[in-house]
């Protein structure tokens, strides 16, 4: 029987000021119609980019617990979708979760939040690469940016990187694991004047590649990967394509940006959700993806 309302175990941390993370996810997936079930991995006063002095409690000692109360309910969830983990431990509780609650029907997203603009963030633990390799084996899809499919392929950070190469990267890491790998912020510099920032995505069962462009913004909001990831993942459980999903992540966080970039105000308070939410109610009528030749093999 087709489930009324979908589920997704939402596993990351919850900041009480600015839009990351658990406040960007819980309503963009609620206002596709789609459960959060929280499970937080650390409660902070307001998320860590910009912020300084902010309040700090750590839920990884409390995560067996909850996780241990949810397996007593029988709980199932249609998708499970972690992001910034702060611990090898954290990492090591969500793969247990995921061998539990996962199953060939549900959807399993790792979005493996390490870093950014070529550095990993200086919070992460030294094994944090390691233990994230073994962890998206287990996933389905993948959403890592430019600079965590560099650390996870232990590449060097090149801006000016070819489609052609990029391209042999992402399958590179397909064999590893996941099936399908959507790399955001991939730069694209076409001349001195015109610059970019395009999403390419592998689909390793039907073998093709997938991209979507925008031009590049001279800005940038914290937590626009978590509203990319939430969007992509309420896209698939309203059973859109897979090209069709990344369109409309892509879509809606450009709209965001190009919106909340005509205010002034701080951007450390993220991107100016609530103002966008009801377009993604709305029909997507340009499409802007594109299918990539693909000669690998």
């Amino acid at each position: 029987m087709e489930k009324i309302i979908k589920k997704v175990a939402a596993i990351h941390d919850l900041s009480g000021f600015g839009r990351a993370s658990l406040t960007s996810i819980i309503p963009i997936l609620s206002n596709m119609g789609i459960q959060v079930c929280p499970l937080p991995t650390a409660i902070l006063s307001t998320h860590t980019g910009g912020f300084k002095n902010f309040s700090f409690i750590d839920l990884t000692n409390s995560m067996p617990n909850f996780i241990n109360h949810w397996k007593t309910l029988g709980l199932e969830f249609d998708c499970i979708y972690s992001g910034f983990l702060g611990s090898s431990k954290q990492i090591d509780i969500v793969s247990d979760f995921i061998d539990f609650f996962g199953n060939n029907d549900n959807l399993i997203v790792v979005d493996p939040v390490m870093g950014d603009e070529g550095s990993l963030y200086n919070t992460m633990e030294k094994n944090i690469v390691y233990k994230m390799r073994n962890l998206i084996h287990k996933a389905d899809i993948i959403t890592p940016n430019f600079t965590e499919l560099c650390l996870l392929l232990n590449k060097e950070y090149n801006s000016l990187i070819s489609e052609k190469e990029i391209k042999s990267w992402i399958f590179e890491l397909a064999k590893t694991g996941p099936n399908i790998i959507i790399v955001t912020s991939v730069p694209e510099e076409k001349n001195s004047l015109e610059k970019f920032s395009n999403v390419i995505a592998y689909d390793k069962k039907n073998n093709v590649f997938w991209k979507t462009t925008c031009k590049f913004i001279p800005t940038s909001y914290p937590g626009t990967g978590d509203s990319f990831t939430s969007v992509l993942i309420g896209s698939l459980l309203q059973k859109d394509s897979l090209p069709m999903a990344i369109d409309k992540a892509t879509n809606f966080i450009n709209q965001c940006i190009r919106a909340s970039y005509g205010f002034k105000y701080p951007n450390r308070e993220g991107i100016l959700l609530e103002k966008m939410l009801p377009i993604l109610n709305m029909p997507l009528v340009n499409s802007n993806y594109e299918l990539l030749e693909n000669d690998l093999k």
